[in-house]
């Protein structure tokens, strides 16, 4: 079972996507490096709160198994994170 999502900020907001955009721009992979930290910089502050939960989880998850999904290699687990992983993919498409 997947635990659900809260979306209670653990910090003041500013914060919390200065924390999300270093993590999204510093995971250690450069190719979702690249992935991640343009998606953020083009939609984090466009997310609520709930979205901002969800994609802090996403980034709490292996980098090898981020990529894996991004690239259809493997399907991900955890159904909640659909809608951000065709985000993640529709942007890559965009010249």
């Amino acid at each position: 079972m997947v635990a659900p999502i809260t979306a209670n900020p653990p910090l003041p907001r500013e914060l919390w996507l200065k924390r999300l955009h270093y993590r999204s721009w510093h995971r250690g992979c450069k190719e979702t490096d690249l992935v991640l930290g343009h998606y953020c910089t083009a939609r984090l502050e466009l997310m609520n709160d709930e979205e901002l939960g969800r994609y802090e989880a996403f980034l709490d998850e292996d980098d090898a198994d981020i990529w894996n999904w991004l690239t259809d290699k493997t399907a991900c687990p955890n159904p909640t994170y659909a809608a951000l992983l065709a985000e993640l993919k529709a942007l890559q498409l965009q010249p």
